[in-house]
């Protein structure tokens, strides 16, 4: 890893809280409106309140987000900390911020460069390259949006990428700082290793019994076994609702009836068209030659219909469709002018219009296909219904059946078997709990660790009273119940001694590797003697080292003003190493391409920098506020 970024890690990871990086696909900045929340604002920025649910909510999108990408790999504890959560504010504020200052500029992205960036998503093309509206609209409709809604978002988006894009990309770092950073990656350090292995010093070793004595005394937390709990525990979930939740056929016969709109296809007609511009202005000369050539292609095509898209790509003026033989693509409801559309709906298929004049000048245009409209019969749609009422009910029950869950864990605390009976589920037994979730359990419910703190609460413990119950995942409850309670113990010093002789032998060995190698490495700073080190090797920053990793860092940061340069280090397992440093030179070919994309990122680093600046300075300028410390986070508002 390039040095600079390494050593900077902390700073990037700060800066990357506050950069506001828009998505262009269904994803946008959430509106910056306050939604008259009558909570005391957690900020205040340009005059407007940030309320703690529109922070919350914040909150909620940052962990869906991170759910989505990390997988399996997901930790919500991340995210439950206080320092994550002021992040997500402070990052809610630099976005109000920018927000407010593009409102006060009156800054916006025009029509033809928000269709440019809609025609990019790839997820929105035909194989042909053409705009595929049917994908579009269903994209959209997938993610509850309509083609209005995302056009307001993205021209947002892109707003905010202009201006902190016109930052980043005025930022530039100085070639003589980038070479200097790359010199220093690139520079190799000549070395010669004496190693004094912890092998070679066992047979001095002569452990005692008070060695050890001392050892288990003065290390017991290693000795000592956590206390522990066998619990049983009755888990409810959305599988305990669905089997208490049934769909009638009447109910989806009457759901089908009452819903046919949903199971109709409405008829769908492609076109394409040829489109001889006239301007709005035009003199009648111009008019007259306009429509003349109009007939002209009318007339070739009228002789070789087959042929309409060879001769849209050769006459067309029409600069978005010309290339792929006019293809309009599916035609929907008000998308063209008048007269246009009105000719597409009265054509049939394969059939090709006379000359259509509109506001553009005059089309001929041909239905390239009509697929009728169409309804789904109720023996296709019958699962689908199904399972959406199916959805439905179960969350309403979920709602009831959880009321119950977490009331009666609470209200009939000393057995399990009452709700277990009620909500018909089932009482399971878990041995050998700790306080702190176990890795080998992974995201086992009773591994959860809110679930731990309950279970090793006083009245659990102590009262053997059902804990309340507590969601560890999303829908997910739990409730338990102490059936065994183990207090931590000691494990007998008999019972360890081999295992404590054995640590203390390894560690007093490798203080006498150490006092060796010390020893050594002082005769050689006033000999300057080389003999017993090993042969030179080179070592960089930019190869894997052949000395031990631990090593090569240190030689690395030692200091060579003076050669030879000599260094010790402990290599964990192995001994202590002496290293002498007896050389410091630049490659003699550098890696151009590489040292070009350091500078790059060097350059990307600076500009990053100059955008948290100016987002400070705007947050500034827009008087932000934020009346939470850290300790609050979390809790509501008063």
């Amino acid at each position: 890893m390039f040095d600079f970024v390494r050593n900077n890690k902390r700073v990037m990871q700060g800066l990357l809280l506050v950069l506001i990086v828009p998505s262009f696909v269904l994803v946008g900045v959430e509106s910056y409106q306050d939604r008259g929340d009558a909570a005391t604002g957690v900020a205040t920025v340009a005059g407007q309140k940030v309320t703690q649910q529109e922070w919350e909510e914040a909150q909620r999108r940052q962990i869906d987000q991170a759910r989505q990408m990390m997988g399996p790999q997901f930790d919500q504890k991340m995210f439950e900390t206080p320092e994550a959560k002021q992040a997500i504010l402070n990052n809610l504020v630099a976005e109000r911020a920018v927000a407010a200052e593009i409102a006060r500029t009156h800054m916006t992205v025009n029509d033809a460069a928000l269709a440019r960036e809609i025609g990019k998503v790839q997820s929105f093309r035909k194989a042909d390259g053409s705009f595929d509206m049917d994908a579009y609209k269903g994209a959209l409709a997938a993610q509850g949006m309509t083609p209005a809604m995302f056009d307001q978002r993205l021209r947002r988006d892109l707003t905010v990428q202009q201006l902190t894009g016109s930052i980043q990309s005025t930022a530039f770092a100085p070639r003589s700082v980038s070479a200097r950073l790359s010199d220093i990656n690139d520079q190799e350090r000549e070395v010669q290793e004496m190693v004094f292995p912890i092998a070679q010093f066992l047979p001095q070793v002569k452990v005692s019994d008070a060695m050890v004595k001392a050892y288990y005394d003065k290390n017991a937390a290693l000795f000592t076994v956590p206390e522990q709990v066998k619990a049983e525990y009755v888990l409810f979930d959305a599988q305990a609702v669905a089997s208490q939740v049934q769909v009638s056929d009447a109910e989806v016969t009457d759901f089908y009836n009452k819903n046919l709109k949903n199971y109709t296809t409405p008829e769908q007609r492609s076109a394409s068209h040829i489109l001889i511009t006239l301007a709005r202005d035009a003199k009648a000369p111009e008019q007259a030659a306009a429509k003349a050539k109009a007939e002209a292609v009318l007339a070739e095509v009228r002789k070789n219909p087959a042929n309409f898209a060879e001769i849209a790509k050769a006459q067309s003026q029409d600069p978005g469709s010309a290339s792929v033989g006019g293809d309009l693509g599916v035609v929907e409801k008000g998308t063209f002018v008048k007269p246009v559309e009105d000719a597409i709906y009265a054509l049939k298929e394969g059939e090709t219009s006379g000359l259509v004049q509109s506001e553009f000048g005059y089309h001929v245009i041909k239905l390239t296909a009509l697929k009728p409209a169409a309804q789904k019969p109720l023996a296709e749609a019958r699962e689908e219904i199904a399972a959406e009422l199916k959805k439905q009910k179960m969350s309403k029950k979920y709602s009831e059946m959880a009321e119950t869950f977490t009331n009666m864990v609470y209200e009939q605390s000393e057995s399990l078997k009452p709700v277990a009976d009620k909500l018909g589920l089932k009482i399971e037994t878990v041995d050998d709990l700790t306080r702190k979730p176990n890795p080998q359990l992974a995201q086992a419910p009773f591994n959860n660790e809110k679930f731990l703190a309950a279970i090793f609460g006083t009245d659990a413990v102590k009262n053997k009273r059902n804990t309340e119950a507590i969601e560890v995942s999303p829908s997910v409850l739990i409730s338990g119940r102490v059936l065994e309670f183990t207090p931590a113990t000691k494990r007998p010093l008999a019972e360890v001694d081999a295992q404590i002789r054995q640590r203390v032998t390894l560690e007093e060995a490798a203080r006498l590797a150490r006092a060796a190698g010390e020893q050594k490495m002082a005769a050689a700073k006033t000999s300057g003697d080389a003999t017993g080190f090993g042969a030179p090797s080179v070592v960089t920053r930019t190869r894997e080292p052949a000395i031990n990793t631990s090593a090569a860092i240190a030689v690395l940061k030692a200091d060579v003003s003076k050669l030879p340069a000599y260094v010790g280090v402990e290599i964990p397992g192995q001994g202590y190493g002496v290293y002498r440093i007896n050389r410091v030179a630049q490659p003699a070919q550098p890696d151009a391409e590489r040292r070009k994309q350091e500078a790059q990122q060097i350059s990307g680093m600076v500009g990053q920098a100059e955008l948290f600046n100016f987002v400070e300075a705007l947050k500034a300028k827009a008087k932000a506020k934020v009346n939470v410390q850290a300790a609050q986070l979390g809790t509501k508002s008063e």
